[in-house]
C-alpha cells in the first residue's frame, strides 16, 4: 500500500495520459481491491500541489463522514523540468524540456481501509487484502477429543486451500493454539478474518462447519454442510467483498447532498442533535476565483475536487453568484 514516483515524457498529450491512467489505477486499486468507493476528481487552483499544472486525486468518505484523499497524480508541465534542467533532443536535434509527471500513494490507505470498513469489534479486511482468508477454530474437550478434531481440521484445511479466490489459493489458518475456544474466535473477529470456522465433535458428527461471517454480526453464525462449504467459499468470499463496498457506497450515498445556497452550505457542515457527526460529502456549483474563503475556514470545510465523471450543469457559484457549469465536491477532511 506505498508507491510513488515520477514520469518524463517527449510530449504534453502524453503526460497528461499518464496522469490520468495513474489517477485510473488508483481508483481501481480502491474500489476493487479495498472495496473503498472514491471519487475521481481535479483539485482547484488552491488545492493543487505546489507547481503542479493539474493534480487529480482519488476521495473516499470515512464512517465519520470526513473525506480521504486516498492517492495524486499530478500533471507537472514543464515546470519542475525548467527548474531542474530535464532536457532531451527532440527529432530535429533540438534541445526541449521535458513533461513530467508525479504520483503517489501512501500507507494512510491502511488507515483508510481501517475507517471505512472497520466496527466496534475491531478490523474488518477486505478478503481480496486479507492476509488469511479462513481461520478454522477447533473447539474440543480432552485428549480424545483433540486428536479426532484435529484430524477432522486438517482435512478441511486442505480441501479449502485446493479451492481459488482471486487467481490465487484460498489462504487458510488452523489456530491449534491451547487457548479457550471463544477467546480465539473473538481474537480473528478483532483480526477482521473473512470466515470464521468452528469445528467441534458435534460438528464432525454432522459432517459440517459453524460458520460465522465477518460482514455479518458476531453472533450471526450457521451451520453448514462440509462439502457445501468448500465448493462455495470463493463464492463466499466473493460476496463479503461485495457487501462491503456496497455497505461503503450506500453510507457515501446516504452522506451526500446537492447544496444551492450558502444556507444550505452551513447548514449541512454544522453539528446537531440530529446529525451528531455533522456533513459529509457536499456537491455545490463553485467557481474556482478565491470566493467563500471566509466560510469555508469557518467551518473548516475545503473543496475536494471536481469530479470527472458526471455531466455539466448549468448553475451558480454558492459564494458569488457567478456562473457555474459544474459542480465541486466540498467536505471536512484529514
Amino acid at each position: 500500500l506505498w508507491q510513488e514516483g515520477h514520469t518524463v515524457h517527449a510530449t504534453e498529450e502524453e503526460a497528461v495520459e499518464e496522469t490520468l491512467k495513474i489517477l485510473d489505477v488508483y481508483g481501481r486499486f480502491a474500489e476493487e481491491y479495498m472495496a473503498m468507493p472514491v471519487v475521481k476528481g481535479e483539485k482547484t487552483r488552491d488545492e493543487r500541489f505546489p507547481g503542479a499544472v493539474n493534480t487529480y486525486s482519488i476521495e473516499a468518505m470515512m464512517q465519520d463522514h470526513k473525506a480521504l484523499q486516498a492517492g495524486t497524480s499530478h500533471f507537472l508541465g514543464q515546470n519542475f523540468s525548467k527548474a531542474c534542467k530535464i532536457k532531451f533532443l527532440d527529432q530535429e536535434g533540438k534541445e526541449c524540456y521535458a513533461w513530467t509527471t508525479s504520483w503517489g500513494v501512501s500507507t494512510r490507505l491502511v488507515g483508510g481501509l481501517i475507517m471505512t470498513h472497520s466496527d466496534d469489534d475491531g478490523l474488518v479486511l477486505p478478503p481480496r487484502l486479507a492476509p488469511r482468508h479462513v481461520v478454522i477454530i477447533p473447539i474440543f474437550r480432552g485428549d480424545d477429543e483433540q486428536a479426532e478434531v484435529l484430524g477432522y481440521c486438517e482435512k478441511l484445511k486442505a480441501e479449502i486451500e485446493e479451492q481459488t479466490f482471486d487467481n490465487a489459493k484460498v489462504r487458510v489458518e488452523l489456530d491449534s493454539r491451547d487457548i479457550r475456544g471463544g477467546e480465539k474466535v473473538w481474537q480473528h473477529i478483532k483480526k477482521g478474518v473473512p470466515v470464521r470456522l468452528e469445528v467441534g465433535p458435534r460438528d464432525i458428527a454432522s459432517d459440517s462447519v459453524f460458520m460465522g461471517r465477518r460482514d455479518c454480526p458476531p453472533k450471526d453464525k450457521s451451520g453448514v454442510p462440509r462439502a457445501e462449504f468448500v465448493a462455495q467459499v470463493p463464492t463466499i468470499l466473493e460476496e463479503i467483498q461485495k457487501n462491503l463496498y456496497d455497505r461503503a457506497l450506500a453510507f457515501r450515498q446516504e452522506r451526500t447532498r446537492e447544496i444551492n445556497s450558502v444556507e444550505e452550505f452551513r447548514e449541512f457542515f454544522t453539528s446537531g442533535d440530529d446529525n451528531p457527526a455533522g456533513g459529509g460529502f457536499a456537491l455545490a456549483h463553485f467557481v474556482d476565483n478565491g470566493g467563500g474563503a471566509d466560510v469555508l475556514k469557518e467551518l473548516k470545510v475545503t473543496p475536494r475536487c471536481i469530479p470527472i465523471e458526471g455531466d455539466d450543469e448549468d448553475g451558480k457559484c454558492i459564494f458569488t453568484g457567478e456562473p457555474s457549469t459544474r459542480r465541486v465536491v466540498f467536505a471536512k477532511a484529514y
